[in-house]
């Protein structure tokens, strides 16, 4: 399974601890090289593609090496960054190979542009498999593509946020990354999944995990401040606020990459890529229910509705007689 790599070989003598050897300059290089693994999760639809499409773009211009993962079913992460056009995933080219008996490469699957490297995990057809079992196989696969040599500054994780199944809660679960990001906005829907994505690390770290959350992005910020307030709440900072701006609503609608230094968007990425590697990775405090609802005015959240049982008659149409008991009740002595 995956794992960030590191300098878990070097045991500080310039020795390899396995087999005594001095290693040449590219491998000592190699082992002293930390990558960060990075998991952002989102409610789907919340703008998690278009923020890392832009991210690893702006980053790949600073020179760093980076590689984004689409761990969506819907297989769309790297779109943006190609113009629209969709990636082989892992999963259907895995399964197109082994069905002619030949082997999956790197070209097959990890595609580049302007220094970006981006590839897709893929899912199964609707009703045809598990969401989670996709990702499960097309990180074995990552592995067997010799995943730990590729010396990456950093690699992001497209996840989406609001399933629940244990594929998707993989690099939390098992520490295959240092820290998670969560993107939301100033909405209930999308603070629930990050309160979701929350109690997950929450509760793996309780269970002896290291990973922690490293911050909210917010998207479209239309200025209200629920998402501000979630992440004070929660105790993770908001390492970026991506405006509800026309210019880059239509942008992203045409697969155009707003995060180019120079651009007036530069400033935003550069602030997130500079979060994104910096920022720690904390432990949350999830909220309960009724405190995510308080961060919402109560006519926008329902908080006046009353929760009116239901009867039999009501469910019935007519008037609901309970019929006489064949019960034996005997008089007590």
């Amino acid at each position: 399974m995956i794992q960030p790599t590191g300098t878990a070989k070097n045991n500080g003598t310039g020795l390899d601890p396995e087999t005594g050897a001095t290693p040449s300059d590219g491998d000592q290089s190699r082992m002293e090289k930390q990558t960060q693994v990075i998991a952002i999760y989102g409610k789907g639809g919340i703008g998690k593609s278009f923020a890392l499409a832009n991210l690893s773009y702006m980053m790949a211009q600073q020179g760093k090496k980076v590689l984004l993962i689409g761990c969506d079913p819907k297989s769309d992460t790297t779109a943006l960054l190609f113009g629209g056009r969709s990636c082989p995933t892992i999963i259907n080219t895995s399964s197109e190979k082994r069905l002619a008996g030949d082997e999956v490469e790197v070209g097959d699957v990890c595609f580049i542009r302007d220094g970006v490297f981006a590839m897709e995990l893929g899912g199964p057809e609707v009703g045809r498999g598990c969401g989670g079992r996709g990702i499960i196989h097309g990180f074995e696969l990552l592995d067997n593509l010799g995943f730990h040599d590729w010396g990456f500054d950093y690699v992001l994780l497209d996840f989406l946020g609001d399933v629940v199944c244990g594929g998707f809660g993989l690099p939390i679960a098992r520490d295959m990354c240092q820290k998670v990001i969560v993107v939301g906005s100033n909405d209930l829907q999308s603070l629930y999944v990050a309160n979701n994505v929350c109690s997950a690390v929450d509760y793996f770290q309780q269970m002896g995990g290291n990973v922690g959350v490293a911050g909210l992005v917010i998207n479209k910020d239309d200025g209200t401040g629920e998402a501000r307030a979630f992440a004070e709440k929660v105790g993770i900072p908001v390492l970026c606020a991506i405006p509800q701006d026309d210019d880059i609503r239509r942008k992203s609608a045409n697969y155009e990459i707003v995060g180019r230094p120079g651009s007036r968007w530069a400033p935003l990425f550069e602030e997130l890529g500079d979060g994104v590697a910096n920022a720690p990775p904390l432990p949350p405090k999830p909220l309960d229910h009724e405190e995510l609802l308080d961060l919402f005015k109560g006519e926008d959240v329902g908080r006046d509705v009353v929760l009116t049982p239901a009867t039999k008659s009501d469910l019935l149409g007519v008037d609901y007689v309970a019929p006489e008991s064949l019960e034996i009740i005997y008089d007590s002595v």
